[in-house]
């Protein structure tokens, strides 16, 4: 049974830097790291998770009256549709995060753009509102990968938020924007808020995402987001929702071998409540608009 909706208040303006709240939505068995140990074709033998998980995600942030953008992946909308009706009902933002999980290192313009083009009618359909934003999965818009963001402004989105300023081993664009700006795609322009880094010398620390929130002690992420609001830099944080379920099971014949994936899993809660009290966070799309990067 769902929890009963518990909108979330409306979000103001923010009264220091932009700061932005978001929730990758997928299964726990549908992360790229068990793409391997569990091939799409077995999705269906795993128990599902991410009703109870979303459930719980959306009762975190109605505590702080906080929302956020909810990037949901196609093939989860198709199987919980009122999953994405749950999210808009709070007053969260949609948006998408591809139809498959596969990173976009493995798809071609033609598959990209169709998979864009797919999800975003899906989800406005059970959202009844528009779909303005995409993320694509393990962030994989890098310099070989820029292209899709051409095929993203073709699909009719306004923003993407996928890029990631490190040097990673399947993700990573070293030299791209640090801070929510405008690319260039083909002839035109889209909006962009990269997921955060703090620079640490020559180099560029994650922070705020993911296992980087969770890996790291919450008193590094916490003083690195007070340090990014000191300094009025805007910031992202984004998390999974299976990265609240401890209980998940276990993929594989241990959690030694996957310890990126199931480490901290039972503190990401009250990481996330202490960070959440550090400043006003709102959805990607209001955040954008209040910096000028998107109209309307």
């Amino acid at each position: 049974m769902s929890a009963a909706p518990i909108t979330a208040a409306p979000s103001a303006p923010a009264a220091g830097p932009a700061m932005a709240m978001s929730v990758d939505v997928e299964e726990y068995f549908q992360v790229q790291a068990f793409a391997r140990l569990i091939p799409r074709g077995e999705w269906a033998r795993w128990p599902s998770r991410i009703e109870a998980n979303l459930d719980r995600m959306l009762a975190l942030l109605a505590e702080s009256g906080t929302r956020g953008t909810f990037f949901v992946l196609g093939c989860v909308a198709i199987e919980h549709p009122d999953l994405v009706r749950r999210i808009a009902a709070h007053g969260h933002e949609v948006a998408s995060h591809g139809m498959s999980h596969r990173m976009i290192t493995e798809l071609s313009i033609d598959q990209m753009r169709a998979e864009a083009v797919e999800s975003r009618r899906r989800l406005e359909d059970l959202a009844q509102a528009p779909v303005l934003g995409y993320r694509a999965p393990s962030y994989t818009i890098g310099p070989t990968t820029r292209w899709a963001l051409e095929a993203l402004l073709e699909a009719g989105y306004r923003y993407d938020s996928s890029i990631f300023p490190i040097r990673g081993r399947r993700y990573g664009y070293p030299d791209g924007p640090t801070a929510p700006t405008r690319m260039t795609a083909g002839g035109a322009s889209i909006a962009e808020f990269p997921l955060t880094t703090l620079g640490v010398g020559p180099l560029r620390v994650p922070v705020l995402a993911g296992s980087y929130l969770r890996l790291l002690p919450a008193w590094f992420s916490v003083g690195a987001l007070r340090y990014l609001k000191m300094r009025r830099l805007p910031a992202v944080i984004n998390l999974h929702t299976w990265e609240i379920d401890p209980e998940q099971p276990t993929v594989g014949p241990s959690r030694r071998g996957s310890w990126t994936h199931y480490a901290r899993l039972g503190s990401t809660p009250a990481t996330l409540r202490r960070l959440l009290s550090v400043a006003r966070f709102g959805t990607i799309a209001d955040r954008l608009r209040e910096l000028g990067l998107i109209a309307g």
